[in-house]
Formats: C-alpha cells, sequence, structure tokens
C-alpha cells in the first residue's frame, strides 16, 4: 500500500471517529420518557398521557395529540408532580472550555388529556417547547392502540390552536388546514454547527497531505535523464569487465579466476565513481517525513472544526430568559413515585433496599424497641457533608411519609413523623408483636437553590422476642377493608404498566362508596416485593373513573407482592391489602 493511500486512510479514519461519537448535546429540557412508552401498544381505554422532560416545561408549551383519522383529541394539559425517570439522562455541557456530563434522575411531566380514543390505531403526540437556555425542545411519540372506541365527553370540540411563537425559533407559514399537525420548524440540530466545522476542518487537512504526499512523489526537473544516463553507462562498463573476464578465464584457468575477481571489483569502483560523476549536477533531495506532517494536518483541522463549530453554534444560538429556582412547594412537588398516565412497557426498579442513595442516609436514633408498647421513632436524614438535612419538599401535603412493615409483609403502617429545626424527625410507633420489620423513608430533599431529589430510604429494626411470621395470603380479587369491600380490577404484568381500579362499596350496600380525597388523592397505593421488600409507591389518577380509583401499576419483576391500598370515606382512613402475583 502507497504512503498516499496509507495517509488517506489514517484521516479517513480520524473522521469516522469524530463523527461516529453522537455530538454532545450543549441544551437541556429533553424529553426522558413517556407513559404510554412510544412505539408501546395499549389495550385499555386511555384519559391522559404524561411526558417527562429533564426539567419543567414553559407554560405556554404545546401539545398536541393526533388520532388515526387526523383529527386532534387532545383536551389541554397541566404540570404534573415530579417522579424518578425510569432510566437517567445524560447531557453534555461546555464547561472550562470542554462537554462535562450532567445526568438527570428526575422527570418532570406535562400531562396531556385526551379528550376521547375515536378508533383503533397509531396515536401520535406532537410536542413544541424551549428549554431554560433557550434551545428550541420539540418532538413526537407514538403509541397503537387496539382497545375500544370512546366517545367525546358532552360539548368537547377539537382543539385549533397552534404552538406559541415565541416557541419556535423560525417557522415556515401552516395551512389552516393542518390544524392537527405542528408547525413545520425549521429548528437547529443538536451538533450540526460543529459537525459542519469538523467536516471542513478534516477536508481542509485531507487536501494538504494529499498535495504534500504529490509533491513529494514528484521528481525535480532535469533529474530524470542524468539518472539514467548514468545507469546505462554502469550497465555498459559492467557488461564489457564480464566479457573480458570469461575470455581469460578460458586461458588462464584459477590464476585468471582471481584476477577476473579483481577486475570486476575495480570496474564495479569504476562504474559507480563515473555515476556520481554523471548525478554530480543534480542536487540531492532530502527526505521528507510524512507521518509528522500527516500528524500535524489532522491534530490542525481538530482544533480548527471544534473552533468553527463553537463559532457558527453561537451564532445560532437564540437569547432568551433563564428562569429562576423554582421553589419546592406543593405546585412543584416532587415526589420519588409512580403516577398514573397511561400503559406501556417499563423499567421501574423497586426502592427502599438500601439505607443510602443519592448522597443521603437515613440514620434512625435506635433500632430496637419492645413490643406492646409505643415509643418515639426518632431519626435523621444525613446528607454527604454529614449535616441533617432540614429542607424538604411538600409532597401530597407532607414533607415525609414514613412506611413500616414486618419482614412478612404484615403489620403494615403509613405514618407522618415531624421534623425539628436541627433535622431530627419524630413519630410514635407501636409494634405489637415480635419480629424483623422494615422501616421506609419516603421524601424529597430540596436544596436552597430550588434543586429537588426524590428519594425512598429503608432501614431494619428489630422487636425482640419470639417471632410468629404470618404466611402470605392468596391472589384474590377482593379485600375487606372495615364496613367496606374493595374489588381489584385488572391484572398486573412484570415489567409492564398496566392500569388496575379499585372500586370501593359498602358491605351489603349497591354502588360504590362517597370517596373522599386523602392527602389530596383519592387513594394510595404502596407495593411492597416479598423477600427484599422492595418498595413502590403509586398514586392515582387525579379524578375517579366512573366512581372508581384508577392506578397504572409498574411492578419490577417476577415474585409476589403484597398492595396496600389506603382510602378515606366519611373522614375516616381504611385500608385494603390485595397479594399480587404477576408469575
Amino acid at each position: 500500500m502507497g504512503l498516499l493511500h496509507r495517509v488517506v486512510l489514517a484521516c479517513a479514519a480520524a473522521v469516522v471517529v469524530v463523527f461516529a461519537v453522537p455530538a454532545p448535546a450543549s441544551a437541556h429540557g429533553t424529553l426522558g420518557m413517556s407513559v404510554p412508552a412510544s412505539g408501546a401498544t395499549v389495550s385499555a381505554p386511555l384519559s391522559e398521557v404524561e411526558l417527562f422532560f429533564t426539567e419543567k416545561v414553559p407554560d405556554n408549551a404545546y401539545f398536541a395529540i393526533t388520532a388515526p383519522t387526523g383529527g386532534r383529541v387532545d383536551n389541554g394539559w397541566e404540570h404534573s408532580s415530579p417522579r424518578p425517570l425510569d432510566k437517567p439522562v445524560t447531557e453534555y455541557f461546555m464547561e472550562g472550555g470542554k462537554f462535562e456530563p450532567r445526568q438527570y434522575t428526575t422527570g418532570f411531566p406535562a400531562r396531556v388529556r385526551l379528550a376521547h380514543l375515536p378508533v383503533a390505531g397509531e396515536y401520535r403526540i406532537d410536542y413544541q417547547s424551549r428549554a431554560s437556555d433557550g434551545d428550541n425542545v420539540h418532538g413526537t411519540v407514538t403509541f397503537q392502540y387496539t382497545g375500544p372506541v370512546t366517545p367525546a365527553p358532552a360539548g368537547w370540540t377539537p382543539p385549533t390552536n397552534q404552538a406559541d411563537s415565541s416557541l419556535i425559533s423560525t417557522a415556515a407559514p401552516v395551512a389552516a388546514s393542518s390544524a392537527a399537525a405542528l408547525p413545520t420548524v425549521a429548528a437547529p440540530v443538536e451538533g450540526g454547527a460543529n459537525r459542519l466545522g469538523w467536516l471542513g476542518g478534516i477536508a481542509a487537512s485531507l487536501a494538504a497531505v494529499a498535495g504534500v504526499v504529490l509533491w513529494r512523489r514528484r521528481a525535480p526537473a532535469g533529474s530524470v535523464a542524468p539518472r539514467r544516463s548514468t545507469e546505462r553507462a554502469a550497465a555498459a562498463k559492467r557488461g564489457t569487465a564480464r566479457g573480458r573476464a570469461t575470455e581469460n578465464g578460458t586461458t588462464r584457468g584459477k590464476a585468471t579466476e582471481s584476477s577476473t575477481t579483481r577486475g570486476k571489483a575495480t570496474e564495479s569502483g569504476a562504474a559507480r565513481r563515473e555515476a556520481a560523476q554523471a548525478g554530480a549536477g543534480t542536487p540531492a533531495r532530502a527526505s521528507v517525513p510524512m507521518a509528522p506532517i500527516a500528524f500535524g494536518a489532522v491534530v490542525v483541522a481538530l482544533i480548527g472544526g471544534y473552533a468553527l463549530g463553537r463559532t457558527t453554534a453561537a451564532a445560532q444560538q437564540q437569547p432568551a430568559a433563564v428562569p429562576g429556582p423554582v421553589a419546592p412547594a406543593a405546585v412543584q412537588a416532587m415526589t420519588g413515585h409512580q403516577h398514573g398516565g397511561g400503559a406501556g412497557a417499563a423499567t421501574v426498579e423497586a426502592g427502599g433496599t438500601t439505607v443510602s442513595s443519592g448522597g443521603y442516609t437515613l440514620q434512625p436514633v435506635h433500632r430496637s424497641q419492645p413490643a406492646g408498647r409505643a415509643v418515639d421513632y426518632t431519626f435523621r436524614i444525613v446528607g454527604a457533608d454529614r449535616q441533617p438535612a432540614t429542607r424538604f419538599a411538600v409532597v401530597h401535603d407532607k414533607p415525609l411519609h414514613l412506611v413500616v412493615a414486618g419482614r412478612d409483609l404484615a403489620g403494615f403502617q403509613h405514618l407522618h413523623p415531624t421534623m425539628s429545626p436541627d433535622g431530627l424527625w419524630t413519630v410514635p410507633l407501636a409494634l405489637p408483636r415480635a419480629g424483623a420489620y422494615r422501616i421506609f423513608a419516603d421524601f424529597t430533599v430540596a436544596t436552597a437553590d430550588g434543586v429537588t431529589t426524590p428519594l425512598v430510604l429503608g432501614v431494619d429494626h428489630h422487636v425482640p422476642g419470639t417471632a410468629t411470621e404470618t404466611a402470605l395470603p392468596l391472589a384474590a380479587p377482593q379485600a375487606e377493608a372495615g364496613p367496606f369491600t374493595v374489588t381489584m380490577l385488572g391484572t398486573p404484568k412484570a415489567g409492564t404498566t398496566v392500569p388496575i381500579s379499585f372500586r370501593v362499596a359498602r358491605s351489603g350496600a349497591p354502588g360504590t362508596a362517597a370517596l373522599e380525597r386523602y392527602l389530596g388523592s383519592y387513594g394510595h397505593l404502596v407495593v411492597l416485593r416479598e423477600g427484599d421488600l422492595g418498595y413502590v409507591h403509586v398514586h392515582p389518577d387525579p379524578e375517579l373513573a366512573d366512581g372508581a380509583i384508577r392506578f397504572n401499576v409498574s411492578v419490577p419483576g417476577a415474585g409476589r407482592y403484597r398492595a396496600f391500598l389506603e382510602f378515606q370515606v366519611e373522614g375516616k382512613v381504611n385500608r385494603a391489602e390485595f397479594t399480587l402475583d404477576p408469575t
């Protein structure tokens, strides 16, 4: 392989390395996940979809849901309580002259209401927003619907609104008949300007290297003929010498052979001298080392492409006002729970199996207590700086939820401790029987600049004495909760989000019970996994569905679970317990 080919291949490899790696994103606020997941198949009717972004979308964000018929079926949207993303999202930011990764674990949902589902088929959710750094955020999520047709609400008409002009950097005119589609947006492709810079710089380096190689291969004028004449003269001399040596060898024998050898050496030296004299008029050309030239050209191309990409990216960026930090209040409450919003694939992980997570540790003052007597259970949430955390976001009317359950999944309690100014939490706790327990702290810490982190931490607790474990009941669709009978509609599936409804009726009475909101919702559902007591806390749809409490439940995997449903009627909180067996 020639030198030119090797250099070209080396530069081509550099191009591949540069362009095979995705360009780091220069903005945040991107879509982290959706419920239903994009491409999922949904068989049960939906009343809403949720799109989770890595930051809260602005109030003027645009969402449109288009049915397979081409008409819009969305009915407005609203912000919802944040929750952990199923999978963290990593984005890159320019800091100190280099791209630094930043990982997002919390999703900020926009809940888009569905008016109705007119036909089965593919539904399309288009979104248009703008990140806090001014970059355009837009895209599409789709899902397949195979369930029954649902009617439109009385008085509803398909929306015809379009995206706010402030969300779009440059937009093409939109036909009035295209109400179902987003406006055509000439949005900058992330990293596109940088890629053009890289491409231009590397192309220039390839041209430079190729030119040097061609110049090196081209001989100077007047040097070829003298060299060839010299070679012919030297060859003629060698031929004459060999002829004479042959003749002498015929008559003189071994002595002559020795003379011939000396003659050859003499004539060979003469030939070299003649060749040197013939080429004396042509100056010797020094060898040009190509490896440093090729390497330097590639380095120059990389630096030039980087600088050009930076310049064009800065020129394209649109100025935008950056909103200040959001206070951790109920409007922007964060939670580590699951929320309602559709069906589809899920990669939910159970929490509460570790005492430390996210830089915070659950530190109880005591790890045991006597059976049958109420004592004050006290603990702290300690940060990485070894100081107690004292700033918590209020989630579902409380800054912290404490859940207690025996290792056999019996003895469930949902408590709400209070915190002193120094970060010490206290709550009365009575455990009637001996045995091992698990205590979960479900909370969201908040920093002074408004950054919030939802966490669930768990710690073991012990009650001395002879323990008698309770066997986990078999899975059944009905459970008794005081004077109420609760019926579960739907079957949970491992690794999949499915709608589960609970219908509450007074035992022996027709119709459903008059449910009341408890901690801001009509119901709360805690699901604990048998064995390691992995913790999942699910919140329902904001409104009742035909009088029933509807959840979208994701169980982390195969195994048996115990579900604890809390609801309120006539000011009293009741609890129904179900065994779930998705295997």
